[in-house]
Protein backbone atom coordinates (compact mmCIF):
# COMPACT_ATOMS: atom_id res chain seq x y z
CA UNK A 1 0.00 0.00 0.00
CA UNK A 2 2.90 2.33 0.72
CA UNK A 3 4.22 1.95 -2.83
CA UNK A 4 0.77 2.69 -4.26
CA UNK A 5 0.37 5.84 -2.16
CA UNK A 6 3.85 7.09 -3.03
CA UNK A 7 3.10 6.56 -6.74
CA UNK A 8 0.14 8.96 -6.41
CA UNK A 9 2.17 11.90 -5.08
CA UNK A 10 1.82 14.98 -7.26
CA UNK A 11 -0.71 13.37 -9.63
CA UNK A 12 -4.36 14.21 -10.31
CA UNK A 13 -5.35 10.86 -8.80
CA UNK A 14 -3.34 11.78 -5.71
CA UNK A 15 -5.19 15.09 -5.53
CA UNK A 16 -8.55 13.29 -5.58
CA UNK A 17 -7.44 10.80 -2.92
CA UNK A 18 -6.15 13.68 -0.77
CA UNK A 19 -9.53 15.43 -1.11
CA UNK A 20 -11.38 12.37 0.14
CA UNK A 21 -8.88 11.88 2.96
CA UNK A 22 -9.16 15.52 4.08
CA UNK A 23 -12.96 15.38 4.21
CA UNK A 24 -12.84 12.05 6.04
CA UNK A 25 -10.43 13.63 8.52
CA UNK A 26 -12.90 16.52 8.99
CA UNK A 27 -15.75 14.21 9.94
CA UNK A 28 -13.63 12.07 12.22
CA UNK A 29 -11.91 15.05 13.86
CA UNK A 30 -15.29 16.40 14.91
CA UNK A 31 -16.11 13.00 16.41
CA UNK A 32 -12.72 13.01 18.14
CA UNK A 33 -13.34 16.45 19.63
CA UNK A 34 -16.75 15.40 20.92
CA UNK A 35 -15.25 12.28 22.50
CA UNK A 36 -12.71 14.41 24.35
CA UNK A 37 -15.32 16.95 25.43
CA UNK A 38 -18.01 14.44 26.41
CA UNK A 39 -19.18 13.53 29.92
CA UNK A 40 -15.68 12.75 31.20
CA UNK A 41 -13.13 15.33 32.31
CA UNK A 42 -11.28 16.32 29.06
CA UNK A 43 -7.89 15.64 30.67
CA UNK A 44 -8.96 12.11 31.58
CA UNK A 45 -10.53 11.52 28.18
CA UNK A 46 -7.40 12.65 26.37
CA UNK A 47 -5.19 10.56 28.65
CA UNK A 48 -7.28 7.45 28.02
CA UNK A 49 -7.26 8.04 24.26
CA UNK A 50 -3.51 8.64 24.10
CA UNK A 51 -2.70 5.59 26.21
CA UNK A 52 -4.92 3.46 23.98
CA UNK A 53 -3.41 4.56 20.70
CA UNK A 54 0.15 4.26 22.01
CA UNK A 55 -0.49 0.66 23.05
CA UNK A 56 -2.23 -0.13 19.76
CA UNK A 57 0.52 1.49 17.68
CA UNK A 58 3.43 -0.17 19.48
CA UNK A 59 3.39 -3.55 17.68
CA UNK A 60 3.09 -1.86 14.29
CA UNK A 61 5.92 0.56 15.00
CA UNK A 62 8.22 -2.08 16.45
CA UNK A 63 7.51 -5.10 14.24
CA UNK A 64 5.56 -4.19 11.07
CA UNK A 65 6.68 -0.95 9.40
CA UNK A 66 10.31 -0.16 8.47
CA UNK A 67 12.26 1.54 11.25
CA UNK A 68 12.73 5.30 10.94
CA UNK A 69 15.87 6.60 9.28
CA UNK A 70 18.37 8.26 11.66
CA UNK A 71 17.42 11.78 10.54
CA UNK A 72 13.82 11.15 11.65
CA UNK A 73 14.53 11.07 15.40
CA UNK A 74 15.03 14.86 15.78
CA UNK A 75 11.89 15.36 13.69
CA UNK A 76 9.90 13.07 15.99
CA UNK A 77 11.22 14.97 19.01
CA UNK A 78 9.94 18.29 17.65
CA UNK A 79 6.62 16.69 16.63
CA UNK A 80 6.20 15.39 20.18
CA UNK A 81 6.83 18.81 21.71
CA UNK A 82 4.37 20.58 19.40
CA UNK A 83 1.61 18.04 19.96
CA UNK A 84 2.16 17.94 23.71
CA UNK A 85 1.78 21.72 24.01
CA UNK A 86 -1.22 21.62 21.65
CA UNK A 87 -3.05 18.97 23.66
CA UNK A 88 -2.37 20.76 26.93
CA UNK A 89 -3.80 24.01 25.54
CA UNK A 90 -6.79 22.23 24.05
CA UNK A 91 -7.68 20.47 27.30
CA UNK A 92 -7.37 23.77 29.17
CA UNK A 93 -9.69 25.46 26.66
CA UNK A 94 -12.26 22.66 26.82
CA UNK A 95 -12.15 22.79 30.62
CA UNK A 96 -13.11 26.46 30.59
CA UNK A 97 -15.51 26.93 27.68
CA UNK A 98 -18.48 25.40 25.87
CA UNK A 99 -17.50 22.95 23.14
CA UNK A 100 -19.63 24.68 20.47
CA UNK A 101 -17.89 28.02 21.13
CA UNK A 102 -14.33 26.84 21.73
CA UNK A 103 -14.11 24.26 18.93
CA UNK A 104 -14.90 26.67 16.04
CA UNK A 105 -12.31 29.16 17.29
CA UNK A 106 -9.64 26.45 17.50
CA UNK A 107 -10.42 25.13 14.06
CA UNK A 108 -10.92 28.55 12.48
CA UNK A 109 -7.56 29.89 13.61
CA UNK A 110 -5.65 26.86 12.33
CA UNK A 111 -6.12 26.91 8.54
CA UNK A 112 -5.18 30.55 8.04
CA UNK A 113 -1.81 30.09 9.73
CA UNK A 114 -1.34 26.70 8.06
CA UNK A 115 -1.67 28.24 4.60
CA UNK A 116 1.01 30.79 5.56
CA UNK A 117 3.22 28.05 7.04
CA UNK A 118 2.83 25.91 3.91
CA UNK A 119 3.99 28.87 1.81
CA UNK A 120 7.06 29.40 4.00
CA UNK A 121 8.00 25.73 4.32
CA UNK A 122 6.83 24.18 1.04
CA UNK A 123 6.55 27.24 -1.24
CA UNK A 124 2.83 26.54 -1.76
CA UNK A 125 0.70 29.38 -3.06
CA UNK A 126 -3.04 30.01 -3.14
CA UNK A 127 -4.88 31.75 -5.98
CA UNK A 128 -7.02 34.82 -5.28
CA UNK A 129 -10.10 32.62 -5.67
CA UNK A 130 -8.76 30.22 -3.07
CA UNK A 131 -8.06 33.08 -0.66
CA UNK A 132 -11.66 34.16 -1.18
CA UNK A 133 -12.71 30.63 -0.26
CA UNK A 134 -10.57 30.78 2.88
CA UNK A 135 -12.22 34.09 3.82
CA UNK A 136 -15.71 32.64 3.28
CA UNK A 137 -14.90 29.53 5.27
CA UNK A 138 -13.38 31.48 8.16
CA UNK A 139 -16.29 33.91 8.25
CA UNK A 140 -18.61 30.95 8.70
CA UNK A 141 -16.44 29.34 11.37
CA UNK A 142 -15.95 32.47 13.46
CA UNK A 143 -19.55 33.50 12.86
CA UNK A 144 -20.60 30.18 14.31
CA UNK A 145 -18.47 30.79 17.39
CA UNK A 146 -19.91 34.30 17.87
CA UNK A 147 -23.47 33.07 17.40
CA UNK A 148 -22.98 30.28 19.93
CA UNK A 149 -21.44 32.76 22.34
CA UNK A 150 -24.39 35.13 22.08
CA UNK A 151 -27.25 32.67 21.94
CA UNK A 152 -26.32 29.57 23.91
CA UNK A 153 -26.21 29.23 27.66
CA UNK A 154 -22.51 29.12 28.42
CA UNK A 155 -20.34 29.83 31.43
CA UNK A 156 -19.31 33.39 30.56
CA UNK A 157 -17.15 33.77 33.66
CA UNK A 158 -14.46 31.53 32.19
CA UNK A 159 -15.24 31.92 28.49
CA UNK A 160 -12.81 34.80 27.95
CA UNK A 161 -9.82 32.74 29.04
CA UNK A 162 -11.21 29.77 27.09
CA UNK A 163 -11.29 31.81 23.88
CA UNK A 164 -7.74 33.06 24.40
CA UNK A 165 -6.61 29.47 24.88
CA UNK A 166 -8.61 28.46 21.81
CA UNK A 167 -6.74 30.97 19.63
CA UNK A 168 -3.41 29.74 20.99
CA UNK A 169 -4.51 26.17 20.37
CA UNK A 170 -5.44 27.09 16.79
CA UNK A 171 -1.95 28.45 16.16
CA UNK A 172 -0.57 25.14 17.39
CA UNK A 173 -2.92 23.30 15.02
CA UNK A 174 -1.20 25.20 12.22
CA UNK A 175 2.22 24.36 13.65
CA UNK A 176 1.58 20.64 13.93
CA UNK A 177 -0.21 20.38 10.58
CA UNK A 178 2.71 22.01 8.77
CA UNK A 179 5.46 20.22 10.65
CA UNK A 180 3.70 16.83 10.49
CA UNK A 181 3.52 17.31 6.72
CA UNK A 182 7.25 17.95 6.72
CA UNK A 183 7.82 14.85 8.84
CA UNK A 184 5.72 12.46 6.77
CA UNK A 185 7.48 13.66 3.62
CA UNK A 186 10.93 13.19 5.19
CA UNK A 187 10.68 9.40 5.49
CA UNK A 188 10.56 6.85 2.69
CA UNK A 189 7.50 4.99 4.02
CA UNK A 190 4.60 7.20 5.21
CA UNK A 191 3.32 4.44 7.49
CA UNK A 192 6.64 4.50 9.36
CA UNK A 193 5.89 8.09 10.32
CA UNK A 194 2.29 7.30 11.28
CA UNK A 195 3.12 4.29 13.44
CA UNK A 196 5.94 6.02 15.32
CA UNK A 197 3.95 9.22 15.62
CA UNK A 198 1.15 7.45 17.47
CA UNK A 199 3.63 5.49 19.58
CA UNK A 200 5.47 8.54 20.92
CA UNK A 201 2.60 11.04 20.84
CA UNK A 202 0.68 9.27 23.59
CA UNK A 203 3.42 9.23 26.22
CA UNK A 204 2.58 12.48 28.03
CA UNK A 205 -1.16 12.85 28.59
CA UNK A 206 -1.69 9.47 30.32
CA UNK A 207 0.71 10.61 33.06
CA UNK A 208 -1.18 13.90 33.48
CA UNK A 209 -4.51 12.08 33.46
CA UNK A 210 -3.29 9.56 36.05
CA UNK A 211 -2.20 12.31 38.43
CA UNK A 212 -5.49 14.16 37.91
CA UNK A 213 -7.55 10.99 38.44
CA UNK A 214 -5.78 10.20 41.73
CA UNK A 215 -6.37 13.73 43.03
CA UNK A 216 -10.14 13.69 42.41
CA UNK A 217 -12.47 13.47 45.39
CA UNK A 218 -14.76 11.22 43.38
CA UNK A 219 -12.84 9.24 40.81
CA UNK A 220 -14.80 8.12 37.73
CA UNK A 221 -15.06 4.42 36.92
CA UNK A 222 -12.21 3.21 34.75
CA UNK A 223 -14.35 0.89 32.58
CA UNK A 224 -16.32 3.57 30.68
CA UNK A 225 -13.20 5.72 30.48
CA UNK A 226 -11.29 2.83 28.90
CA UNK A 227 -14.07 2.33 26.35
CA UNK A 228 -13.90 6.01 25.47
CA UNK A 229 -10.12 5.71 25.19
CA UNK A 230 -10.17 2.78 22.77
CA UNK A 231 -12.96 4.37 20.71
CA UNK A 232 -11.07 7.64 20.57
CA UNK A 233 -7.85 5.86 19.61
CA UNK A 234 -9.49 4.22 16.61
CA UNK A 235 -10.99 7.55 15.53
CA UNK A 236 -7.59 9.22 16.01
CA UNK A 237 -5.84 6.64 13.82
CA UNK A 238 -8.32 7.26 11.01
CA UNK A 239 -8.62 11.03 11.45
CA UNK A 240 -5.00 12.07 11.99
CA UNK A 241 -3.77 9.35 9.69
CA UNK A 242 -6.04 10.60 6.89
CA UNK A 243 -4.95 14.22 7.12
CA UNK A 244 -1.26 13.30 7.35
CA UNK A 245 -1.50 11.13 4.24
CA UNK A 246 -3.43 13.90 2.47
CA UNK A 247 -0.62 16.36 3.17
CA UNK A 248 1.91 13.96 1.69
CA UNK A 249 -0.13 13.36 -1.46
CA UNK A 250 -1.12 16.96 -2.18
CA UNK A 251 -0.92 20.57 -0.98
CA UNK A 252 -0.74 21.03 2.78
CA UNK A 253 -2.75 24.26 2.75
CA UNK A 254 -5.65 22.84 0.78
CA UNK A 255 -5.87 19.76 2.98
CA UNK A 256 -5.83 21.93 6.11
CA UNK A 257 -8.64 24.16 4.84
CA UNK A 258 -10.82 21.24 3.78
CA UNK A 259 -10.32 19.58 7.15
CA UNK A 260 -11.89 22.59 8.84
CA UNK A 261 -15.27 21.60 7.50
CA UNK A 262 -15.06 19.54 10.70
CA UNK A 263 -16.77 22.55 12.30
CA UNK A 264 -19.92 21.69 10.35
CA UNK A 265 -19.76 18.10 11.55
CA UNK A 266 -19.07 19.31 15.10
CA UNK A 267 -22.20 21.48 15.03
CA UNK A 268 -24.23 18.51 13.80
CA UNK A 269 -22.77 16.35 16.57
CA UNK A 270 -23.66 19.07 19.08
CA UNK A 271 -27.21 19.05 17.75
CA UNK A 272 -27.77 15.29 17.49
CA UNK A 273 -25.65 13.94 20.36
CA UNK A 274 -25.30 16.81 22.82
CA UNK A 275 -28.88 18.03 22.19
CA UNK A 276 -27.83 21.58 21.39
CA UNK A 277 -30.11 23.81 19.31
CA UNK A 278 -29.40 24.30 15.60
CA UNK A 279 -31.52 27.03 14.00
CA UNK A 280 -31.61 28.68 10.56
CA UNK A 281 -28.79 31.12 11.39
CA UNK A 282 -26.40 28.35 12.40
CA UNK A 283 -27.40 26.36 9.32
CA UNK A 284 -26.58 29.41 7.17
CA UNK A 285 -23.19 29.75 8.84
CA UNK A 286 -22.46 26.07 8.28
CA UNK A 287 -23.41 26.56 4.62
CA UNK A 288 -20.80 29.36 4.45
CA UNK A 289 -18.15 26.98 5.76
CA UNK A 290 -19.04 24.35 3.19
CA UNK A 291 -19.15 26.97 0.42
CA UNK A 292 -15.70 28.24 1.40
CA UNK A 293 -14.28 24.74 1.18
CA UNK A 294 -15.82 24.28 -2.28
CA UNK A 295 -14.35 27.60 -3.47
CA UNK A 296 -10.91 26.60 -2.25
CA UNK A 297 -11.16 23.28 -4.03
CA UNK A 298 -12.54 24.66 -7.28
CA UNK A 299 -10.19 27.66 -7.33
CA UNK A 300 -7.02 25.60 -7.24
Amino acid sequence: MSAWLISLEGTEAGHQVALVLALLAALLHAVFGALQKGRHDPWLSRGAIDLSYTLLAAPFALFVVPWPEPHMWPIFAIVWVIHTVYKTMQAMAYSRGAYTVVYPVVRGTGPFFTVIGAYLLFDETFTLTQWLGVAVLLSGIFGLAVYNYLKLQVDRATLGSALMLAVMTGSLVAAYTTYDAYGIRATADPFTFLAWFFLIDGLFMPVVAGVRWRSMAQTPALGPLAVRGVSGAIVAFLSFGSIMLATRLDKVGEAAVLRETSTVFAALIGWVVLKETVGPRRLALMALIAAGAVIVEMGG
